[in-house]
């Protein structure tokens, strides 16, 4: 069947397919990672990136491609994680400008849509590296526009593209002599190369399964088993700029009246800092990566514009360091060996589930203490940890009330400078992280940390293990409680139902970001049920959604 025009509905399926196939694949994606891993690994980060650009379109399925394409560009902005995600964001942006008023496209304005994300991901990049998921996406373009002229059946022309890319892809070594050293493609092109794939399976009739598709093979993916992690063969001291630092402006009229906001001045401006920049502006926020040496500096110009939002400073010596041990063969060497000198500063934290401790070592952790609630860690827990970190000043959250004099007793053992910041629950010991600053002293730190203890609201669903009344709130064994600050402020034996009653008591007119960790036993959708009544109740309130895999409390809420 020849398919001529293409409309949002079938636009959105092919969305749905290429988000789909990249999340079947996003751990070979991984694996192709060449680079310090600044943002996490590449397929997990286009992975969430695509996923968040997905659900934004299933939410607002439409016969308008125009609109469809907006709700993509809209999902992939806000979602949008490391270089590779960023640079995705920018490929659909620019296509879903290019066709923002259309009710469908021929093959032509669809090639024409394509060549239109290239050139907006090229310009949202400073320094544009060819090599990369850039030269997948613009050869790929290139193809299309030349086919589109000869072809009106767009699935042909998606065929094309593939076929271009793939064979972009496998030409990225001669482009990118680190990728060549090491054996392998892009990562960031090969995610392209299932997204695309994902595309032309939806044009076609076929549908990409639910499971991994076949992946590259061992060799295409390492050249020998001591290039098992491409990143060992990176110098961690070759690293200029050693802060991997991302986050949101949103601007306020009264400082732009006076400091006018332009793209170009910005992106000028913030190169001063650093490398990999990349800037994402609409016409409410702009969205910042940036690897830095002082992202104390970087921040605080960001704020001659408006406020500071979705922090996230990551450490790449730190987790380049890690990166290469893991890596090591148990083989002897003969290579002299010098104890690793300290770091400045490092941060111990605690809390119990996987997905809570991703959150806490992607914002700045060192180390996370595995511990909570009915699992207190000892002092000689903590103190292996203080010394794991090998800092000078650590910073060490418990993030608990009943861990706060354990962490001060293990302070008092140990050599280095520990400084016991007593964050009560996790959504206190975020916002002490996201205070913290590299560039700063050891007391302005401590000063800032403890400030932001305040500045969080926290909400927990947890449930009764005995029959009492607190505060005026009867509370039967077994039923659900929702606490706000450490108050019991409902309980009843719907757990939904206390979740709502929790957050209309803690949200009010000032809440403006609203970060949602579930736990291991909360089901996709009772979290979808308590977005939605979020949504649909506080329309200004932003919504963020965490696995945090903990036990005993189904939700966890940070209110700002």
């Amino acid at each position: 069947m020849t398919i001529k025009t293409l409309d949002g509905r079938r636009f959105a399926n092919m969305i749905l397919q290429g988000a789909q196939h990249l999340a079947n694949n996003a751990k070979a994606v991984d694996a192709l990672n060449v680079f310090p891993v600044p943002d996490g690994d590449t397929g997990t980060n286009m992975n969430l990136s695509m996923t968040s650009g997905a659900k934004e379109v299933q939410n607002n399925i439409n016969d308008h491609i125009g609109k469809v394409g907006s709700a993509l560009a809209r999902g992939l902005l806000m979602g949008a994680r490391g270089n590779s995600g960023v640079i995705l964001s920018q490929l659909f942006r620019g296509f879903a400008k290019a066709i923002e008023t259309k009710q469908e496209i021929n093959s032509l304005e669809f090639a024409a849509a394509l060549e239109a994300g290239v050139e907006t991901a090229y310009k949202a990049v400073m320094k544009p590296v060819e090599g990369t998921i850039l030269t997948v996406a613009k050869d790929a373009a290139k193809r299309a526009v030349a086919v589109a002229k000869k072809q009106p059946d767009i699935a042909l022309v998606m065929e094309e593209v593939v076929k271009e890319a793939k064979a972009s892809l496998k030409r990225t070594p001669e482009l990118l002599p680190v990728l060549k050293e090491v054996g392998v493609v892009d990562s960031g092109g090969q995610g392209l190369v299932y997204v695309y794939e994902g595309f032309l399976a939806e044009l076609k009739g076929e549908k990409v399964a639910n499971v991994p598709a076949e992946q590259p093979s061992m060799q295409e993916l390492v050249n020998a088993e001591h290039h098992k992690n491409a990143q060992s063969h990176i110098n961690t001291e070759d690293i200029e700029f050693g802060y991997c630092t991302e986050f949101m402006v949103r601007f306020e009229e009264d400082k732009l009246k006076n400091n006018p906001f332009t793209e170009e001045k910005f992106c000028k401006d913030l190169s001063r800092f650093g490398d990999s920049l990349l800037v994402i502006a609409d016409e409410e926020l702009v969205k910042v990566h940036i690897h830095s040496e002082q992202p104390g500096e970087v921040l605080t110009y960001g704020q001659r514009y408006g406020s500071l939002i979705n922090i996230k400073i990551e450490n790449m010596r730190q987790q380049h360091e890690n990166i290469v041990q893991e890596t090591k063969t148990s083989f002897p060497t003969v290579s002299r060996v010098e104890k690793k000198e300290k770091e400045k500063y490092g941060i111990v934290t605690v809390t119990m589930g996987n997905g809570i401790a991703n959150l806490f070592k992607s914002i700045g952790a060192h180390v996370v203490i595995e511990g909570g609630q009915t699992m207190n860690p000892s002092t000689e827990d903590i103190v292996k940890a203080i010394e794991q970190v090998n800092a000078e000043t650590v910073f060490v959250l418990p993030n608990n009330k009943n861990i706060i004099m354990a962490a001060q007793q293990a302070s008092s053992v140990v050599e280095s400078n520990v400084i016991v910041i007593p964050s009560k629950t996790v959504p206190q010991g975020m916002s002490a992280i996201l205070a913290f600053n590299p560039a700063a002293s050891a007391e302005q730190n401590e000063k800032a940390m403890n400030a932001a203890l305040t500045q969080v609201k926290t909400g927990q669903v947890t449930f009764a293990v005995r029959d009492t009344n607190i505060d005026g709130v009867a509370i039967s064994k077994d039923d659900y409680m929702g606490i706000a600050d450490g108050k019991i402020v409902v309980s009843e034996k719907d757990k939904l139902a206390v979740t709502k009653k929790l957050l209309a008591e803690m949200l009010d007119e000032d809440a403006e970001i609203l970060t949602v960790i579930f736990g291991e036993d909360t089901t996709e959708e009772e979290v979808d049920e308590i977005v939605a009544y979020v949504e649909e109740t506080y329309p200004d309130v932003e919504v963020e959604v965490h696995e945090g895999g903990q036990p005993l409390y189904p939700f966890i809420f940070s209110i700002e």
